[in-house]
């Protein structure tokens, strides 16, 4: 995990990049009519990788900031309920902070997914979004999770452990 502001900044910044890329790509993939059933993903084509490339150039940003005002604090105490820093195992330490990051963080996004693709860009009603936003975070929770598990925190970690040249066993 970073240690460093510094490190704690990049860490930020590509987790938010690799988790915006993995949600649109997601997103966008449903909305062309794939869907998450046995086979769905089976007739997905590359048409989805650009426009993901697009709405991720700027969500990620949201990420960003929402998760440094509130996402990361949040799920942070929250996880601290649960474990003990220090004497639990690095792994389960890093996945009861993952998960409960991903807890506050999918509900918030998916009101920004909601409100800007649905409402202000969809036309849809504004009478409409909580249907709209509790229909998103059922959506979009499960893939966030484990993307964020098995993807995006990997990756990001990797890569901020290469860029600042730690060597570190834990994940």
């Amino acid at each position: 995990m970073p240690e460093t502001r510094t490190e704690r900044i990049v860490f930020g910044v590509l987790m938010s990049m690799t988790m915006a890329l993995g949600m649109e790509v997601y997103n966008i993939a449903c909305k062309m009519g794939f869907n998450t059933m046995p086979g769905g993903f089976s007739n997905m084509t590359n048409e989805v990788f650009p426009a993901a490339l697009l709405e991720a150039a700027y969500m990620w940003i949201f990420v960003f900031l929402f998760s440094n005002l509130w996402g990361n604090r949040i799920g942070h105490a929250l996880a601290e309920r649960i474990i003990r820093p220090g004497q639990d195992n690095p792994f389960f330490t890093t996945l009861m902070i993952s998960s409960c990051t991903v807890l506050i963080m999918c509900p918030t996004m998916s009101m920004v997914a909601a409100i800007l693709f649905n409402i202000i860009l969809g036309g849809a009603p504004v009478s409409q979004l909580p249907a709209i936003w509790v229909g998103t975070v059922l959506k979009n929770f499960p893939m966030a999770l484990l993307w964020n598990l098995f993807a995006a925190g990997p990756v990001t970690r990797l890569l901020v452990r290469l860029l600042f040249r730690r060597n570190t066993t834990n994940t």
